[in-house]
Formats: C-alpha cells, sequence, structure tokens
C-alpha cells in the first residue's frame, strides 16, 4: 500500500496540504488554502515519507495549518526551505 499524498481539512475549510517529487527527485510540500495562499517547501536531505505524512496529517487537521505544519516538521527533524510562493 502507497503512502497517501494529498490532504483536505476535515473542518470545512479549503485547506490542502500535499507532497511530491520534483523532477530533481527532492521532496516537496505543497499548502494551499483555496482562496490566496499558496506556498512550497522542499525537505532539506532524504526526506522519511512516513514522517512526512504523519506531520502533514496532523497539521491539516489543525485550524492554523501553517503554524502547526512547521511545529510538527520541527517535531520530527525535519527541515525545509521555502522555494515557492
Amino acid at each position: 500500500m502507497g503512502l497517501q499524498t494529498t490532504f483536505h481539512a476535515p473542518h470545512g475549510g479549503a485547506d490542502f496540504l500535499g507532497w511530491r517529487k520534483a523532477r530533481n527527485g527532492a521532496t516537496e510540500i505543497v499548502y494551499d488554502d483555496g482562496v490566496a495562499r499558496r506556498m512550497v517547501w522542499r525537505v532539506a536531505g532524504p526526506g522519511d515519507e512516513a514522517r512526512i505524512v504523519e506531520a502533514l496529517r496532523v497539521s491539516v487537521a489543525s485550524l492554523r495549518v501553517v503554524p502547526t505544519l512547521y511545529d510538527e516538521l520541527k517535531k520530527r527533524a525535519i527541515a525545509i526551505e521555502r522555494i515557492g510562493a
């Protein structure tokens, strides 16, 4: 069974989180609020996809998705750099 790659907020918001592999093989995390904000981060180093999935799952269930995402990635020692807006 594969890992889930996209998540939508269960609390009625349009918040979307997902991860993908870029052409160069890097793992990227994408956030979109469904209205005006789209953000993309590159995972520094080889990302453990299972840990990333768990961080995204917890974050998207929060009312404050982006701050929670930062906290969850930090807890799991997953370094990111913002590459897109």
